[in-house]
């Protein structure tokens, strides 16, 4: 048991403000910076932090320690520039330090020329740190394995290339020797590098991980030596799948193995019901890395669905029991908690959003937040050729799907609009200029000129296959304009609890009119990410023609922080359940929390009114009218006189905001939730293990605040 954590879940006994182990505690949203106001935050100002880390795409993530810095590396598929990597000093406030190349080029296909690599490129990175080196492993499907190395983990980056290893992990073992493992099936191969890694050791003995008959291990290895012992992390291959850990003595085995994590989907939720289910696919908490701090403490990156924004990772506590690392806290092993305590690292930082995605191109160089769709023609894209904007030549291109030169970002969630100015005088017949949502099938606003004049439309198509494959584009337009201005703003309204996107388009940039029908986004397997927001220009006729120029692309976020994240300190409020609308209620005649049916007598008395009593850190205690406080108890939820004492830890509760307006209350005793029985009223418990996808066990609750 990892005792650290222990002692810190169990230490709130404190007086009401009191901040666990020297950390001040803050008032939701006050004192914040404006940019984590406007921006996705994960730290909550307060203390804590709650997920998702980053409220965007970031893949297969993979983490390490260097001394007090951390450093986490992400898939980046065939985007340019490959293999994102960013730092942190406290696990939960990150920024970008770059990537390992600018160029992932190796041959036509990877400049959209007679084909496309379309989900294939860089998959399932491993970074390590070594004798001053940094290095990180990747295959890149279908041309083998990449080792880059560099003394600074900002580059500049040297690499080398081995024969291909499928979601691979390297071990730079304290006895000298450099493992390395792979595959999705047991046994899993594990062979030996040569010292200057740019080999494999075929002297060396082959080893194998094989596992008892159950659940396989396979995507994403994450191999480690702790405490003498062999530990490799690696998920479930499929669909709605957990994470496994495996354990052994020597490289050979014999090896143990355990579930890290079990069904958690950090109660994400889509508005279509066949997503709200726990079988979704991928919502799960699935793949990732472990860490440590300093202090003892281990965490774990892992990632989950969340639908046509891609998988996205959150920062979990992890557990030692019995010699395994298991996601969660004691008393609800292998469950996460979407809100917790930011993680001892000895170091403090502000919050700070990881990714600002704005850019009005008065620099001479891109915001590094920007990829582009494949390798780049450098030639035909220029940021000082009109100072101040982003000219776009067009290349020649059937449609959007095999445009060259579309620059692309991640877009945040749970809703973003991104809107850019776009200058038209310079394109010519044939050419297509505008925003889009670049994924199969994808969508575009832009202005399309011929030689009759332009229009401004809106396009649907196809996209390809699965994973790239040949399904011919199909593309749809809706007229939005017979003769739009040449100077005009495009906009798309991205909606990622509903999965639903909306373009318009201005003339002054104050009023949006909107063009086509909501367009359905989707995470798929064609190019195995969510949308992305894209610039765009190409020419049909088969030829390079005119440019377009860009200005002034803008993201906001109207959703990064407000009352989702608000916990009401202070305040009488009401809680009624999520699954039937239910009341929370003080039983002052056998002194116990109850739920009561919304239509009786008692929630309409001042037994449904609690006061949220701050105690530090998002936790709270509630104080009923009568005096007396909720306290979690064994054998259900008792209200409990203090006598003048302040709050224990049976009294505490670590407030937890789900989006979309649900809460949570986990009890510090077990480290669970508070639950009812749907449609029964009656006493409530502490047994809730997590939030389900569609949060209609009665462990929800919505809140307000009276008089």
């Amino acid at each position: 048991m990892n005792k650290s954590n222990l002692i810190r879940a169990f230490s709130v006994t404190l007086l009401a403000g009191a901040a666990l182990a020297g950390r001040a505690a803050k008032p939701d949203s006050v004192g914040l910076p404006t940019a984590a106001i406007k921006h996705w935050t994960a730290d909550n100002g307060n203390g804590t932090y709650s997920n998702p880390l980053f409220y965007e795409e970031f893949e297969d993530p993979d983490p390490i320690r260097v001394g007090d810095d951390y450093y986490l590396a992400g898939t980046t598929m065939h985007m340019n520039p490959a293999v994102q990597i960013m730092h942190s000093k406290d696990l939960v406030n990150w920024e970008l330090a770059g990537y390992c190349t600018n160029r992932l080029d190796f041959g036509p296909a990877y400049h959209l020329e007679g084909g496309n690599i379309y989900g294939r490129g860089i998959w399932a990175p491993c970074i390590r740190y070594h004798k001053g080196m940094f290095y990180i492993f990747s295959n890149v499907n279908g041309v083998g394995l990449m080792v880059y190395r560099s003394k600074m983990i900002n580059g500049p980056w040297e690499w080398n290339q081995l024969p291909g290893r499928h979601d691979l992990s390297v071990l730079f073992d304290d006895a000298g020797k450099i493992f390395i493992i792979s595959g999705g099936g047991s046994p899993y191969l594990i062979e030996e590098l040569m010292p200057d890694l740019r080999a494999f050791d075929t002297n060396a003995p082959r080893h194998q991980l094989v596992v008892p008959a159950g659940p396989k291990l396979g995507e994403g290895h994450h191999l480690y030596k702790i405490k003498g012992k062999y530990v490799d992390v690696s998920a479930i291959p499929g669909g709605p799948v957990d994470q496994m850990v495996a354990v052994a003595d020597s490289i050979d085995g014999p090896w143990k193995v355990e579930r890290m994590v079990q069904g958690e989907s950090l109660g994400v939720t889509a508005a279509t019901p066949a997503r709200a289910t726990a079988n979704d696919r991928g919502l799960w908490l699935h793949q990732g890395g472990i860490v440590d701090t300093p202090a003892g403490e281990w965490w774990s990156i892992i990632m989950s669905d969340h639908g046509s924004a891609g998988r996205m990772v959150s920062l979990v506590p992890v557990t030692w029991d019995q010699g395994f690392p298991l996601i969660g806290l004691p008393g609800n092993l292998r469950k996460a908690p979407n809100t917790w305590i930011k993680p001892n690292t000895g170091s403090a930082q502000d919050p700070k959003p990881a990714f600002i995605h704005d850019d009005n191109f008065d620099s001479s160089k891109l915001n590094p937040l920007w990829q582009w769709n494949h390798v780049p023609d450098d030639s035909k894209w220029s940021l000082t050729e009109k100072p101040g904007v982003l000219r776009l030549h067009s290349l020649p291109a059937s449609d959007l799907w095999s445009a060259r030169n579309s620059l692309c970002q991640r877009p945040p969630g749970p809703e973003a609009i991104m809107t850019v100015e776009l200058d038209t005088a310079g394109m010519v017949a044939g050419d297509a200029a505008g925003l889009a949502l670049l994924s199969s099938p994808y969508a575009w606003i832009g202005v399309v000129k011929a030689n009759a004049g332009a229009t401004l439309e809106m396009f649907l198509g196809a996209g390809g296959g699965r994973r790239g494959g040949g399904v011919a584009p199909t593309n749809t337009p809706s007229v939005g304009s017979a003769s739009p201005p040449s100077h005009l703003w495009l906009r798309v309204a991205c909606n990622f609890d509903t999965d639903k996107a909306n373009f318009s388009w201005s003339a002054d940039g104050k009023i949006y009119t909107p063009v086509g029908d909501p367009f359905a986004t989707t995470f798929q397997l064609t190019t195995f990410q969510g949308v992305r927001p894209a610039l765009f220009n190409f020419n049909t006729t088969g030829q390079p023609g005119g440019y377009a120029d860009f200005d002034n692309y803008t993201v906001d976020e109207p959703r990064a922080r407000g009352r989702e994240r608000e916990i009401p300190l202070g305040k009488t409020i009401i809680f009624t359940s999520g699954a039937d609308g239910s009341f929370l209620a003080a039983d002052t005649l056998s002194n116990v929390l109850v739920n009561v049916a919304a239509d009786s007598a008692a929630a309409k008395g001042p037994s449904v009114r609690f006061q949220v009593v701050d105690l530090g850190l998002g936790r709270v205690a509630l104080k009923a009218g009568n005096g007396r406080f909720v306290s979690a108890a064994a054998d259900g939820v008792m209200l409990k006189g203090l006598a003048g004492h302040p709050p224990g830890a049976a009294e505490s509760f670590q407030w937890v905001n789900l989006m979309r307006g649900d809460t949570m209350l986990m009890s510090l005793t077990n480290h669970r939730y508070l639950v009812t029985r749907p449609n029964e009223p009656g006493q409530v418990t502490a047994t809730a293990t997590g939030p389900t996808p569609a949060r209609q066990q009665g462990e929800c609750f919505k809140w307000r605040v009276v008089e």
